[in-house]
This record gives C-alpha cells, sequence and structure tokens, in this order.
C-alpha cells in the first residue's frame, strides 16, 4: 500500500489513477472549505455556487425533513444564512473519501456554539470542479476535541 494524500491507495493502482485520486481528493478539501467560508460568512451568493445546478441534490439539516432539489435545497439556506440569530459555524477533523467517477465525500465536524455535529459532504464533478450534491449534519453525542482528530 501507498500513502496517498488521504488514507491508503492500493498498490496495484497506477499512478495516474492515483494522481486523479489525489487531485479529486485535494479538490474536495477545497470544495468543503468554500462551503463552510459561505456558512460561515452567511454568503447566499457563494453557497449557491457551490451547489450543483445538473445533478439533484439533497440537504438534510439537524430537525429539519429531508430537503431534496436546488429550490429546496437553496430556499433552506437562505433563510439560515440570513437568520441574525444564526451561530456562527465552523469545521474540524475533516476526511476526504473517493466515491469513485469524480465524486468524493467529506465528513466532519461543525461547531456551531455549544453544540458538535457530525457532517458528510459529497461533491460531484461538474464541468471540471466539484459541486456539492449532499450535506447532511447531525448532533454528536460525544464528539472528539479538535486535538483529538
Amino acid at each position: 500500500m501507498r500513502v496517498g494524500f488521504v488514507g491508503l491507495l492500493p498498490e496495484s493502482m497506477d499512478v495516474w489513477s492515483a494522481k486523479f485520486v489525489m487531485l479529486n481528493l485535494e479538490q474536495a478539501e477545497f470544495a468543503n472549505e468554500a462551503f463552510y467560508l459561505a456558512f460561515e460568512a452567511k454568503d447566499y451568493e457563494a453557497m449557491c455556487h457551490l451547489w450543483s445546478q445538473t445533478h439533484e441534490v439533497v440537504c438534510l439539516h439537524p430537525g429539519w425533513p429531508i430537503l431534496v432539489g436546488r429550490q429546496q435545497v437553496l430556499d433552506s439556506w437562505r433563510n439560515i444564512l440570513g437568520n441574525p440569530q444564526q451561530v456562527q459555524v465552523s469545521f474540524y477533523g475533516a476526511r476526504c473519501l473517493s466515491l469513485g467517477s469524480g465524486s468524493a465525500a467529506v465528513v466532519c465536524y461543525e461547531q456551531a456554539g455549544e453544540s458538535v455535529m457530525v457532517a458528510t459532504n459529497v461533491f460531484s464533478e461538474v464541468e471540471g470542479r466539484l459541486r456539492l450534491v449532499s450535506h447532511q449534519a447531525g448532533y454528536c453525542a460525544n464528539p472528539p476535541s479538535i486535538s483529538q482528530v
């Protein structure tokens, strides 16, 4: 096994495939950071830019019903980001996982005030860029501290 960008790559993987996986994971890490920057800055336009316009999208906010489709998802983000009572949200402990076929998942912890949630963000390649197709966050009963991940 060779060490890749995140995790391990099988020895049977050729150099070009390994480079693609590592590039995809680097793009996923960047896209995930852009997502949380938009969240922290309450930047609705940036949030809109991150979500796929060509793939079906889904979002599961803690305590909300399932949101399917770009319009429902973006309406939820407009409400969240426009809420002056919305606490600052940051993330830590991100791990990027290749899902193959131009898709990647990022799992991480979200810090929202005193609450910590675990989140999964799934990105798919659209015209050479990774776009968000799924976000799910839920409360974590026993989260690790930032120094533990």
